[in-house]
């Protein structure tokens, strides 16, 4: 088509099809007589013979929570988790600050300190779940994959500010040194087969 026949206001030119509308009532019987029309149409029984069919089967799809839980998927955000090394159980956490500075909402909070091996060790951290968004941005930025979002999303709290310290979220020692520690369940976590993708570099020795 072209412009020309859409800049046509010319009703008669066109193939317009007119709907027809009854006249509006103007008396009192005649919009009683409207309403009971409208009210006792076939549809009306045609909806209420369905609520009442799926209100007596029993094969209800509902689930019973907390008892039963739907499963989440893999890469879900949830409540953060921090892991631990399999070989000595110690912590992946290097203190190195980076996820306190991309938190979008400002709910991580970590104190760092140096051992009396000269090494930088993470002495508070705590998430405010009050705040936090679950962006994962902690997760993708962290250089040792030491913070994940695990599964647990059951994180209701009668207090607004809601803190979760590094012990409860850190593994204990010993599931991660008998393997039980699932690796890199979370969002920010490695794909699989991620090693077989990785282009090795030529060495020049």
């Amino acid at each position: 088509m072209s412009v020309e026949q859409f800049q046509d206001r010319n009703v008669g030119k066109q193939n317009y099809v007119t709907v027809d509308i009854e006249d509006y009532p103007v008396t009192g019987m005649d919009k009683f007589r409207r309403v009971c029309r409208r009210t006792f149409r076939g549809e009306l029984f045609v909806g209420l013979w369905v609520v009442l069919r799926e209100m007596f089967k029993f094969d209800i799809h509902t689930v019973q929570y907390p008892k039963e839980k739907l499963p989440l998927g893999p890469r879900y955000r949830a409540i953060h988790q921090m892991q631990r090394l399999w070989e000595s159980g110690t912590e992946r956490c290097i203190g190195c600050g980076l996820c306190e500075k991309i938190c979008i909402s400002d709910c991580i909070r970590m104190d760092t300190r140096i051992d009396e091996n000269s090494r930088k060790e993470v002495t508070q951290y705590s998430i405010n779940l009050g705040r936090c968004i679950f962006c994962g941005y902690c997760a993708e930025v962290c250089p040792e994959l030491a913070i994940v979002h695990g599964g647990e999303y059951e994180n209701a709290s009668e207090q607004r500010a809601h803190f979760t310290l590094y012990e409860d979220m850190l593994t204990p020692v010993d599931d991660a040194i008998a393997q039980k520690q699932k690796e890199f369940p979370g969002f920010g976590a490695i794909t699989p087969y991620e090693d077989e993708r990785v282009t090795k570099t030529p060495l020049a020795y």
